[in-house]
């Protein structure tokens, strides 16, 4: 306690004491006439010497000032501060030296007088800023501002004062601490700064307190460090604090400055508290239809604590519902969920009791001491009555008939009741969507199922139907059930050949060889597996030339008795074999095989089963023989062909009225009787083609020979014989195989109605040539006159 009394009085005094030195006079120290020993801790200004002869007469005399001045920080007053004076031994007043100053803020923050050396602190200054100056001074001639001595360095320091309060950089601070936390547990620490110099005084050194936030927490003064004053303290009691610190300098004397921060220390949650249920007794009701899985009923147990510290498990611990339902946890709403795990039946059982607990899942044992996490509660569920479908007595049926059961015959029967208490009547039937054939019957009072149709196993062995149970009373109540019906086997099927068997024999066989082993198969599915008996027929017991041997594996051998067997004698061998199984009663058929005699190898091997094979000649394969008949049959094709085609160039050229053929000019060898001959021609071809229906006009082919085109013809004069004209186009066009049929000319007997001059056609004429007149021609004008002189000189040249 003394030595921090003493350092107050000692703060409080010495910013005083330097504000006195400082406004006292400048002190200068005149050099003694004797040389210096060594310079003291000031700058000095060296003199200059004045003369020659003074250099060599008279000793230079020093000047000595302190080489460090000091200015406190942030004066603020009417005039200038003084901060010290420069001075030279060289001065003897009479006003020739002038005092130059350069270096930091020279000028601008510190200013000389130039005559008498004062330095002034013109500006207020602050140590935070800039702790110190570096300055050079030199004494110069007044009038030449030549240099008397040599520059000198000196430094003007700042003084620090306490003008700066602590401050919390990092503020406002939060931290968490667990609740529950014993006495003394560190929270966290802070820290503040202060930008006064720390080497100088106690400006900057901090002393930590708490003005807000106790008894719940305590500071340490020097370290900052925060922790708690009190013990367990709870967060479901409070989870937030806010603690105000403060921070003094002086060491927390007064006339410090200080400054103050915040920070909000929060309770962090830990496992102390135990899950407890709302209520003890939950009470729920459920229908006694409901789906196996669903949600019955929600079952709550709160904890006051948060996150996975408030997590539980929920269990039925008791109760006459164990095996009926059971419980699960939510992990998101933190509730039990109970939900039904066996069908409920109302006629059985109408209520249950469980006993159902929550449990923490997380544990701490810091706290196992305040008793069981954990905690019970009662439910209990009510079973409400629903109308349920039949049920029936057994979930599947399975059924046996055999196939030969009579038709109508009862099969199997199926049963299902009502589980209600009005115990409604049931009706059954066939879901046909499972019977299409309709091959089975169902009773609709008492479920027996009868037979419908034969059945074969042989060709389905199972019959898979469904059966419905409907109540009368709601036909909305149905229930189905599968039943399985199996058909067994009868011995109704005789045995018979594996396969169709056909043998061959070696005419060089030798006696007692195997010819063919053949096997037996039975459609029937007897219990203890098939075994057939094998013999022939009575007629054939004593064959002179096979006969047959069981073997083990149920096959049969058949071997022959002799050898030299001749194809030329017989060709083919016919045996039966009669084959028997072993079923109650038994059943036999008679099997054929087919044996054949052919020509072998020294070895064995079969070359030819024919007779012909010995009438061909040596050396003629088979492959010869199939290509001299695909000869014969490609010589009897290229002759079918040539006669096709001949009766195809015989059709006559005469074609159905279908084809779109126009009417040509038609040519007769023979003259015809006139009009009144009906049979050489159809004179109905030369009338109107309008009113003409069964015409067959020329059926014409294009030939393949090229013929030449014929140079066009030049105009036909006005003199030329019409008929040399006519005949000359005709032989032209019956010469040309090329012409189309459309290009020859075109003569009708119609000239079409309206016609003054009537029909020039000769066919119509009821006269000969010789009676006709054609001088009235000249009469219808000119176009007519040129064609009566032409008809007129014809009958004059018949009549000369």
């Amino acid at each position: 306690m003394p030595e921090r009394l003493w350092e107050a009085l000692w703060d409080l005094w010495t910013p005083l004491l330097i504000l006195w030195i400082t406004l006292l006079p400048p002190c200068v120290y005149s050099a003694p006439t004797t040389p210096a020993p060594a310079l003291m801790s000031g700058s000095r200004l060296e003199l200059s010497r004045l003369s020659e002869e003074q250099r060599v007469l008279n000793r230079s005399k020093r000047g000595w000032v302190w080489n460090q001045m000091f200015v406190l920080e942030e004066f603020s007053g009417p005039e200038p501060i003084l901060v010290g004076r420069l001075h030279t031994d060289l001065d003897p007043g009479s006003k020739k030296i002038k005092y130059i100053l350069s270096g930091d803020g020279a000028g601008t923050i510190f200013q000389i007088n130039d005559i008498t050396g004062d330095i002034h602190a013109i500006k207020r200054l602050d140590r935070e800023e800039k702790a110190e100056y570096t300055l050079t001074a030199q004494a110069v001639d007044f009038e030449t501002n030549k240099p008397l001595e040599p520059p000198s360095e000196f430094i003007i320091k700042v003084q620090d004062i306490n003008d700066n309060a602590p401050e919390f950089l990092n503020g406002p601070y939060h931290a968490t601490v667990p609740e529950m936390s014993i006495l003394g547990t560190s929270v966290t620490n802070v820290t503040a700064t202060d930008a006064d110099d720390p080497v100088y005084g106690n400006s900057a050194k901090l002393v930590y307190s708490i003005l807000e936030g106790q008894p719940y927490f305590s500071i340490e003064p020097e370290t900052a460090i925060i922790k708690t004053a009190l013990p367990n303290m709870d967060r479901e009691a409070k989870e937030e604090y806010l603690v105000v610190i403060q921070a003094k300098d002086m060491g927390g004397h007064s006339g410090g400055l200080s400054g103050t921060t915040t920070l909000t220390v929060t309770l962090s949650d830990v496992n102390d508290n135990p899950p407890k249920f709302a209520q003890s007794l939950y009470h729920f009701s459920v229908p006694e239809d409901v789906v196996l899985g669903t949600a019955i009923g929600r079952v709550k147990a709160n904890d006051q604590d948060i996150g996975e510290n408030a997590q539980s498990s929920y269990d039925i611990i008791d109760g006459d519902g164990t095996a009926i339902f059971e419980i699960t946890s939510d992990a998101q709403a933190q509730d039990g969920i109970i939900r039904l795990r066996k069908p409920l039946d109302f006629e059985t059982k109408k209520s249950y009791t469980l006993k159902v607990e929550a449990a923490n899942v997380h544990v701490d044992p810091r706290f196992s001491g305040r008793g069981p996490f954990k905690d019970t509660a009662t439910v209990k569920i009510v079973v409400e009555d629903a109308d349920e479908p039949p049920v029936f007595s057994s979930p599947t049926y399975l059924l046996e008939v055999h196939e030969n059961a009579a038709l109508n015959s009862v099969i199997g029967q199926v049963t299902a009741r009502d589980p209600d208490i009005t115990a409604s009547p049931i009706r059954f039937s066939i879901d046909r969507h499972t019977d299409l054939e309709r091959q089975f019957n169902i009773n609709a009072d008492d479920g027996k199922i009868t037979l419908a149709t034969p059945l074969d196993r042989e060709l389905s062995v199972w019959h898979n139907i469904t059966i419905i149970a409907t109540e009368i009373r709601n036909h909305s109540q149905i229930s189905r059930v599968p039943v399985a019906i199996k058909v067994l086997d009868v011995n109704d099927n005789a045995p018979e050949f594996a396969s169709e068997y056909e043998a061959f024999l070696c005419e060089n066989g030798k006696p007692g060889q195997v010819i063919q082993t053949v096997s037996a198969m039975d459609k029937d599915d007897p219990k203890n597996g098939h075994y057939f008996l094998y013999s022939l027929l009575p007629e054939m017991v004593n064959n002179p030339n096979f006969t047959i041997k069981k073997n083990e594996d149920n096959s049969l051998s058949i071997l022959a008795k002799h050898n030299g067997f001749n194809r030329q004698k017989q060709e083919v061998y016919l045996l039966p074999i009669v084959i028997s199984d072993s079923g109650n009663p038994p059943l036999s058929s008679t099997s054929t095989l087919t044996i054949r005699v052919c020509g072998c190898s020294s070895d064995g091997v079969v070359q030819s089963c024919n007779v012909e094979a010995y009438v061909l000649p040596i050396g003629l394969s088979m492959g010869a023989l199939i290509a001299i008949l695909a000869c014969i049959i490609l010589l009897l094709v290229i002759v079918v062909l040539f006669v096709t085609l001949r009766r195809h160039k015989n059709e006559p050229l005469i074609i159905k009225d279908d084809e779109d053929v126009r009417e040509n000019i038609i040519r007769y060898d023979d003259e015809g009787g006139g009009e009144e001959d009906t049979e050489a021609f159809d004179i109905a071809t030369l009338q109107n083609p309008d009113g003409i229906n069964g015409f067959l006009p020329r059926k014409d082919i294009k030939p393949d020979l090229q013929f030449m085109p014929r140079q066009g013809l030049a105009p036909v004069p006005n003199g030329v014989d019409v008929d040399e004209f006519i005949n000359v186009r005709l032989h032209e066009a019956d010469n040309d195989p090329t012409a189309p049929p459309y290009d020859s000319i075109q003569i009708y007997g119609y000239e079409g109605r309206g016609s003054v001059a009537g029909s020039l056609s000769s066919l119509e004429s009821a006269t000969s040539d010789s009676d006709q007149n054609f001088d009235y021609l000249s009469d219808w004008g000119p176009r007519f006159k040129r064609l009566g002189e032409l008809y007129s000189v014809g009958e004059s040249d018949k009549e000369t």
